[in-house]
């Protein structure tokens, strides 16, 4: 049983890295003012919208599979007191930093309309950080953190999203109220 929690825990932490990659870089396109070839925008936020779900849950699963792991040694303090833990306090806590910062920008996604779209976006933000600190905690603690294949996507995903960041900082940058001007006529 041991091995079957250390294994779904271990797939579900690359499986939710790669979802939050894929999501960080649609939510950066979705606000690009540019479609996707082939695919409306409203196309590209609803993807975005449940990748990021989607991530959510894998998360979930890695978290509660290592608690459960007696080899992971994690305590339920471990998952909402960063830096804490007994083995590899620091890059558990990074680990624990995503889990908070993702909790709160998914509470605030999911109660958008009764925030509003000033304190939405504001905690959204968050997504920034919440990625490159899963990212660093996926290499750091990870049983394959410093192996070539993890190493290899890790330096796949900085990319991914990189280009995205130098497309939405390009010259044909749109955003707001002219997109949907441009998409309305």
């Amino acid at each position: 049983m041991n091995e079957v929690l250390w294994a779904v825990g271990r797939a579900s932490g690359v499986v939710a890295l790669v979802l939050l990659t894929a999501s960080l870089w649609l939510g950066i396109v979705a606000r690009s003012g540019r479609p996707l070839p082939g695919m409306p925008r409203f196309s590209v936020t609803l993807v975005h919208r449940n990748l990021s779900l989607l991530s959510v849950v894998f998360i979930t699963v890695h978290v509660l599979t290592l608690l459960l792991d007696p080899y992971a040694k994690m305590t339920p303090a471990d998952i909402v007191v960063p830096f804490a833990g007994a083995v590899q306090p620091f890059w558990l806590g990074l680990g624990t930093v995503a889990v908070d910062l993702m909790i709160a920008v998914t509470v605030t996604a999911l109660l958008r309309r009764r925030l509003g779209v000033r304190v939405f976006k504001t905690i959204h933000w968050l997504s920034y950080a919440l990625w490159p600190v899963a990212l660093l905690h996926s290499i750091g603690d990870g049983t394959d953190g410093r192996s070539g294949w993890m190493l290899l996507l890790a330096a796949a995903s900085v990319l991914f999203v990189i280009v995205a960041v130098l497309w939405r900082a390009s010259a044909g940058f749109i955003e707001g109220a002219m997109t949907r001007r441009k998409e309305l006529s």
